[in-house]
């Protein structure tokens, strides 16, 4: 695949959180490492399937990386990594959740250039923030967890819908749903996770890579 031309640096906005701990070590720097970002509203599933992806992956490139913003933001205290309970409603607007998208994926870029496999499970649901990662990011899969309405409110694991929670992505805040994903994966149950990895796996053709 040729390197795309014309990139463009990443507004500057909020930092990424340092979760990574120790990511040195042997990498590549004869391929360039892909990018995979599983996106879709609260409790769509895009964590669970995302992170059993990731799993499967680092098996066949120890040096894959896995990003979540659940993660991320329990790590920095936004949330209560216990309850889920909301800390800092102020990092979830509209506003703040574009601001810290724009470092975590030029963050994911890098890591990708230096030859590292990234699977980053964020909501992110911004046409200018996908459009920037088409145009900048060399290997981008984008993998779109859609579910309907009846789904999220059934699962709710972290009574987002249910509590009259503020600043909820299609509730109270707006989002552009993509458009041009890799892949929309419909998970409403008719799949289990691991059955929608393996799809994915051959989807992208990672049994054939060596």
């Amino acid at each position: 695949m040729k390197r795309l031309k014309g990139k463009t640096a990443a507004p500057e906005r909020a930092e990424v959180p340092e979760i990574l701990g120790n990511t040195g070590g042997h990498v590549s720097v004869e391929r360039t490492g892909t990018v995979y970002f599983f996106t879709g509203l609260a409790g769509a599933g895009k964590t669970t399937i995302g992170g059993l992806f990731y799993a499967r992956l680092k098996k066949r490139n120890p040096e894959a990386v896995l990003l979540d913003g659940d993660q991320m933001r329990g790590a920095v205290g936004d949330f209560c990594v216990t309850t889920g309970a909301v800390l800092k409603e102020e990092r979830y607007t509209t506003e703040a959740r574009k601001a810290g998208a724009w470092p975590l994926f030029d963050f994911c870029r890098k890591l990708a250039n230096q030859g590292r496999d990234v699977v980053v499970c964020s909501i992110s649901m911004y046409s200018d923030v996908r459009r920037w990662n088409r145009e900048n990011i060399e290997n981008y899969r984008e993998i779109y967890v859609k579910v309907s309405w009846e789904t999220l409110y059934r699962r709710d694991q972290k009574k987002l819908y249910s509590s009259g929670a503020k600043n909820v992505v299609g509730v109270d805040l707006p989002y552009d749903e993509p458009e041009h994903s890799s892949v929309v994966i419909q998970n409403d149950g008719g799949e289990t996770p691991e059955e929608i990895v393996d799809h994915l796996w051959t989807e992208f053709g990672l049994d054939e890579r060596t």
